[in-house]
Parts: structure tokens; C-alpha cells; sequence
């Protein structure tokens, strides 16, 4: 389990369109099909990833919590699937209906080419927009990874999401995600 860090997106980059297959229903679907009215939490995770699995709980009670505020949360997943078919939308489907369906989608970036616009590089990779799609925040859900003793609350990313939701300035000063890397396809 080798860890990496986030990449952290430039503050205030507006997000990049997409059109990833929703592997709950089978069909495409947008950023602008699923973004949040206040805010669009979007989460690159994977099946298989251990900083993922350690940190699920709070992810889940994030997305339950904050929706009927308007902010929704998208998960998408890069991952090579001939090297990790854990990974694989099928797979992606059951995982989410065993979690309860808590995003608004969990969508399957084929091509990498998503993750690649969004400078993902991490799973998880977290990233924030506001309602005008705006990067407001990047980086970790707390201080909690499998390494250690430090209970995962989801602090930091609630802490951001709470100052935006009352207009409060959100600190600039977040620290990168850690976690596995996404598995990038051979070229």
C-alpha cells in the first residue's frame, strides 16, 4: 500500500465538464446533470483503495448530511480495470448498493481522461465546487488514514462545507489528500 499525495487543483479552477457512465443505472450522465444547487463535492475513490475503506463511514454521512442542503456528491472512479477488475462497474455497482446508494452517482472515468482534468491523483481525492462551480476546496477529509490512530471525524472537509454554506471565507490553507494512487493505464 505505497501512499501518495493529492495534487491539489489550483483554488478557484472551474470544473471541467464530463460525461461518465452512471454505473448505478447504466446510462450517462454530467456535471451538470448532478452538480449540487450550494455546492458539488466530487470524490475520487476506488473499490479496492484501503484510505478509501477507512474513511467510508464519514464519506457516507457527509453525502447523507449535506444533499438536502444542496450540495451533492459525486464519485468517480479511473482505476484500470484489466490490472484491478475489483474496479470494474460492476463491481462499482454493488459496492454502492451495499453502502446504500449515499452519492448522487458513482460514475466510471474509462478513459482516465476526467481524472486527468481534475489533476486527480489519489484515491480518495477530494475536491469541493461551489454553486458556480468554482474550486473552493481540496484536500483531505481529516487528519485519519489506516496508518494511524487519529479517529476519522471528516473535520476538515466538513469544517469547509459548513463555511460555505453560511458564506464564511474557507480557509485556504488545506492540506493534500493521501491515499493510493490511481492506477493509470499503460500507454
Amino acid at each position: 500500500m505505497a501512499a501518495i499525495h493529492s495534487t491539489m487543483l489550483p483554488l478557484g479552477t472551474h470544473a471541467p465538464a464530463f460525461n461518465l457512465l452512471n454505473t448505478l443505472t447504466g446510462t450517462h450522465k454530467t456535471l451538470q446533470d448532478l452538480r449540487g444547487e450550494k455546492a458539488t463535492i466530487l470524490l475520487f475513490i476506488c473499490n479496492h483503495c484501503p484510505y478509501v475503506l477507512h474513511i467510508k463511514d464519514q464519506l457516507i454521512a457527509i453525502a447523507k448530511e449535506y444533499a438536502p442542503q444542496g450540495i451533492n456528491t459525486i464519485a468517480i472512479s479511473a482505476n484500470d480495470i484489466k490490472q484491478y477488475p475489483e474496479d470494474a462497474p460492476d463491481k462499482m455497482q454493488q459496492l454502492m448498493l451495499a453502502w446504500g446508494n449515499p452519492f448522487a452517482a458513482y460514475l466510471y472515468d474509462e478513459s482516465q481522461a476526467v481524472a486527468k482534468a481534475y489533476q486527480a491523483a489519489c484515491t480518495p481525492d477530494i475536491i469541493v465546487f461551489n454553486g458556480d462551480l468554482a474550486c473552493v476546496y481540496r484536500g483531505r477529509l481529516d487528519g485519519a488514514t489506516p496508518k494511524n490512530n487519529v479517529p476519522t471525524t471528516g473535520i476538515e472537509l466538513r469544517n469547509a462545507l459548513d463555511n460555505l454554506l453560511v458564506g464564511k471565507p474557507i480557509s485556504e490553507e488545506q492540506l493534500p489528500s493521501i491515499g493510493c494512487n490511481i492506477k493509470w493505464k499503460a500507454l
